[in-house]
């Protein structure tokens, strides 16, 4: 399962004088983390520093995090931790500095870029990509209020001939409990049959 931010984002604190401008973008691989990179660099090009991190792969086996001339491991790292500690992945964050004068010393360094950090996901909020597996079910007109009334997931197709044939996608992980369940409850009076597969974004909390 992988655990990613719901969509791309930007969020900006102030820290005693100093802006902090926190990006971050879905990526599927490194040359997109990199392609953001470039495009926030471009945009920033006045800023002081353009920090940044990003993790790939369900397991995080990618990581790669940048301090863009703070002092070492005051910005990269902390950004990439927090990714790590929330097990989030396939994402590139940037967070730009604006120096505003007032020195923060590591420590406070790093409690900025983290906060920045911490604070966009808390607002874009996330979600986990899981696999769904269409399932097609064909029943009497009889049935279909029962139907309907049993089933926990949306439908999205529907079709009324000789009978009915109603189509919904389930998360593939529970669809032998989900095969089961139909069978007890319908006596095997509706059919179910296979479909196509799709990639599903599902919030988390």
């Amino acid at each position: 399962m992988t655990i990613t931010i719901s969509q791309d984002f930007s969020h900006s604190i102030d820290i005693k004088n100093s802006r902090f401008i926190c990006q971050m973008k879905r990526v599927q691989n490194e040359e997109e983390a990199v392609d953001f990179l470039r495009s926030v660099k471009k945009e920033h090009y006045k800023a002081n520093h353009n920090c940044s991190a990003f993790i790939l792969g369900e397991h995080q086996e990618v990581q790669r995090a940048s301090d863009d001339g703070e002092p070492s491991g005051t910005a990269g790292v902390p950004i990439l931790e927090v990714l790590k500690k929330r097990e989030i992945t396939d994402i590139c964050v940037v967070v730009t500095r604006y120096f505003g004068g007032i020195k923060l010393g590591a420590g406070g360094l790093i409690r900025a870029y983290a906060g920045s950090v911490s604070q966009a996901l808390d607002s874009v909020g996330l979600v986990k990509i899981v696999d769904e597996l269409e399932i097609i079910l064909t029943l009497d007109y009889s049935l279909f209020d029962s139907l309907t009334s049993w089933l926990t997931v949306p439908i999205y197709e529907q079709t009324f001939f000789e009978n009915i044939k109603v189509k919904v996608f389930i998360n593939e992980a529970t669809v032998p409990i989900f095969f089961k369940e139909l069978l007890d409850k319908f006596n095997g009076k509706i059919t179910a049959e296979n479909g196509i597969r799709r990639l599903a974004a599902v919030s988390v909390g």
